[in-house]
């Protein structure tokens, strides 16, 4: 132990005296820490906010519509704009036949602009609900009411909107309810103000407003722009029994022969977040594979300033070696000192990746999470590079015959 502790005190004496070149020499770790630890702490804080928000949903909420919630590509999306759209008579159908299913509500989106007195947004989401969907979606109201069955049998001019619409339309300081907003050129009346939900991956979820889904046909129609999804929860697990309920309803109605593939999609939540965390990481993958570079870089210019080291103090290990010192202290030495050198680059390099994973999550309220892992695996990455291509400089330094070390004029 006392020999280890020698070792790093002349190690950290060494690098302490050439500051600018240990330094410079740190820079490729520092690099490749530092992009490492900052994409797997925003990675990291993504999975988590997905996963928060889905579940937020609803785990035992399902989704069923003529398309998938997520499709990978334009030649899904042209296969699933041939399937019919689903209609009200499924969301009836569904209702009253699925035992399994708790809760049925059905849904249709679309986007326009959304105007209250001289002020106006664009792009907002509009959303036609039946009058249950804000309990399916956990949606709570912070002023005013929810949707009532009355709404929707008489397709009233009722609206509930987010906090955006509410303080930017509207205005901060001033009570929405009963107020008029005009949806797409349509008047309607505000009812309830929705409690804000916060931005996912920098979008705001607080930019809607919900009508009630027979106002919503009304306006835009039941063409085949416009599809509805079926909202459903399962009375208790396991899920899959309402979900297997919900698709021979689906099948009879549709007319799917046996045999056939589903002419409809139905969506978990279980499935969205395993399909993110499939994307996140291949992408993580590849952010590393590519920052790991840097540090294949960084280790290599650790190697060559560690072999220059060696020669500038060839008549030190000389006369060390005169003095009785055995060829395991000067390699355990040199070692060390390069692992000393890398794991100090680890260090600032993980502060400077959580540091701008921070400022990302500050200025455009991108998520994002440290794990205690990923900081131990940095450190001990760093540490390893040190030592994998300190080996080299340190065998040369203890091969060296201390009779030629001790006649070098360096």
């Amino acid at each position: 132990m006392i020999r280890v502790w020698e070792a790093l005190k002349i190690s950290l004496q060494s690098l302490w005296a050439n500051k600018l070149r240990t330094v410079l020499t740190l820079i490729g770790v520092i690099i490749g820490v530092s992009s490492v630890i900052a994409v797997i702490t925003l990675t990291n804080g993504v999975n988590k906010y997905v996963a928060t928000k889905v579940y937020g949903y609803g785990a035992d909420v399902f989704i069923v519509g003529k398309e998938p919630q997520v499709i990978m590509s334009y030649k899904e999306y042209l296969k699933y704009q041939k399937r019919k759209n689903m209609t009200m008579a499924d969301y009836e159908a569904m209702k009253q036949l699925c035992h399994a299913c708790r809760k049925v509500g059905a849904l249709l989106t679309t986007t326009g602009p959304v105007i209250a007195g001289k002020k106006s947004s664009t792009n907002t989401q509009i959303r036609g609900w039946t009058w249950n969907m804000p309990e399916i979606a956990n949606l709570n109201i912070a002023q005013g009411r929810s949707f009532v069955p009355a709404d929707q049998t008489f397709a009233r001019h009722v609206a509930i909107i987010g906090y955006d619409i509410a303080s930017d339309l509207i205005g901060k300081g001033v009570n929405p309810l009963g107020k008029e907003i005009r949806v797409d050129g349509e008047p309607y009346t505000v009812i309830g103000v929705a409690e804000r939900q916060g931005s996912t991956l920098g979008q705001s979820q607080d930019n809607f407003v919900s009508v009630p889904i027979t106002t919503f046909q009304r306006t835009y129609g039941t063409g085949q722009s416009v599809t509805l999804y079926i909202d459903a929860g399962a009375t208790g697990p396991p899920l899959d029994r309402a979900t297997e309920e919900a698709q021979t309803i689906m099948r009879v109605r549709r007319h799917d022969r046996p045999g056939e593939a589903d002419d409809f999609s139905i969506s978990t939540n279980q499935a969205f977040v395993n399909l993110w965390k499939s994307i996140s990481s291949t992408f993580l993958i590849v952010v590393i594979g590519v920052t790991s570079i840097s540090l294949l870089v960084g280790g290599i210019v650790i190697m060559n300033i560690m072999l220059v080291s060696v020669t500038e103090r060839t008549r030190e290990i000389g006369v060390r070696k005169a003095l009785g010192a055995r060829s395991s202290d000067l390699l355990l030495q040199f070692l060390l000192e390069s692992a000393t050198m890398a794991l100090i680059g680890g260090i600032i390099g993980t502060a400077i990746g959580v540091g701008a994973a921070k400022l990302v999550t500050v200025f455009i309220h991108f998520p994002s999470s440290v794990q205690l892992w990923s900081v131990a695996l940095a450190l001990f990455v760093s540490g390893g590079v040190g030592i994998f291509f300190g080996v080299y400089p340190a065998s040369r330094a203890a091969r060296l015959d201390p009779i030629v070390a001790l006649r070098s004029e360096l």
